[in-house]
């Protein structure tokens, strides 16, 4: 498959694979319930979009046929045990968001989670997106975004570029983003604040 050339992320990535579920405890006790009941609404074909080292896994529903994709060999590597433990089927691909290479409308639901604050083009990638959802499907994403507060918003403008040196990008507009690739939001929810989102889509 295609990998959009970005070997300075991939690096960045592949070294954080060892370390990643340690460091991600917290956010996956936190945040894990409404992610199981966000994701329930998965249905046929699944791709789930940047697996890292396969923690959203346990958030899926069970006998699904999951496509997992991510650009960072090191997390496939650490998501590999995972996939193999899943009540149902997973296939490991090696893969770019901004350039899958696989056929247009062949996913049912598409799942993300904490994925498009480090895509490198936000809305290429989810146009992407867009193109493999097939017509009736469902863009389920579970994002962590730029507030709309704006002090809060213009701290987060100004911490963005340290942070991006180990993680993503914290001042993402993806609601905006989304509209931009031409999927409609049918459903927009709060999970912590407005700093963190679920989000539904379909193709508009």
């Amino acid at each position: 498959m295609p990998i959009v050339d970005n070997a300075k992320d991939i690096k960045k990535w592949d070294g954080n694979a060892p370390n990643f579920d340690k460091f991600n405890v917290g956010f996956e006790k936190r945040y894990g319930l409404f992610k199981r009941k966000h994701f329930s609404k998965c249905r046929g074909k699944v791709m789930l979009i940047a697996v890292g080292t396969g923690l959203d896994l346990q958030f899926l529903p069970e006998n699904l046929d999951i496509t997992a994709v991510d650009f960072s060999h090191g997390m496939l590597k650490e998501a590999s045990v995972k996939a193999a433990a899943y009540k149902g089927t997973v296939k490991l691909l090696r893969a770019d968001a901004q350039e899958l290479g696989i056929a247009s409308n062949s996913f049912d639901t598409i799942v993300t989670s904490c994925t498009f604050c480090s895509v490198p083009d936000p809305v290429k990638g989810l146009m992407e997106l867009r193109r493999v959802l097939k017509k009736d499907g469902t863009l389920l994403m579970f994002e962590h975004v730029r507030v709309a507060n704006p002090i809060l918003g213009l701290g987060m403008d100004i911490m963005a570029p340290l942070i991006r040196l180990v993680g993503g990008n914290i001042n993402r507009r993806t609601g905006d983003n989304i509209r931009k690739a031409g999927l409609t939001i049918t459903r927009e929810q709060n999970v912590y604040l407005d700093m963190v989102k679920g989000f539904e889509a379909i193709k508009g």
